[in-house]
């Protein structure tokens, strides 16, 4: 691995040449690889090995910590500053209902955009990829696969090989962004 390349990109024309090239590079042991596609190429992120992501953790730690903040606000407003209204008890689940979806879901909702922007890395600005001059095909008309240095078994000429063997072209290597 070197500390000047980002990866090695290379483009295809066609959905099933890129399905078929993450299903190889998955099952040749590379771990380190993504695809950019024009359009959502249907049970692709299966044949890349992708795990199930554990956004919907943050959310629900999310809302759990929000129904425990409504239910701690509301249980500390109650018994600090009683008001006994008809006979009824200081605390109840039903009355302060309200209180505790709104916060459930509030916290759910920030929970999920924040877990969001630890997972994707956000704020980033730029990414290497970009200095790839014909990128922008990739949300155009063209398929592209990037398996990056920090793999394990990227070596920049078997890899280069390795991704000619399975149709793609304009085999080219990324540096990494000096623009952070």
């Amino acid at each position: 691995m070197s500390k000047d390349t980002y990866g090695m990109i290379a483009t295809f024309d066609t959905s099933p040449e890129i399905y078929e090239a993450s299903r190889e590079v998955h099952e040749a042991g590379y771990t380190q690889f993504d695809v950019f596609t024009p359009f959502p190429v249907h049970g692709i992120e299966k044949v890349m090995g992708e795990k199930r992501s554990v956004l919907g953790g943050f959310s629900l730690t999310g809302g759990i910590l929000g129904f425990l903040l409504g239910f701690v606000i509301v249980a500390f407003m109650n018994y600090d500053y009683p008001l006994i209204v008809g006979g009824k008890v200081i605390f109840g689940p039903i009355f302060p209902f309200p209180i505790f979806y709104e916060l459930t879901i509030l916290l759910a909702a920030f929970g999920t955009l924040g877990g969001m922007f630890i997972l994707n890395n956000l704020p980033r600005h730029n990414h290497p990829v970009f200095e790839y001059e014909n990128f922008g095909r990739s949300s155009d008309d063209k398929f592209m696969l990037v398996i990056e240095s920090v793999d394990p078994k990227y070596d920049e000429g078997d890899t280069r090989v390795f991704l000619e063997r399975l149709g793609g072209y304009d085999v080219t290597v990324i540096p990494a962004s000096t623009k952070s």
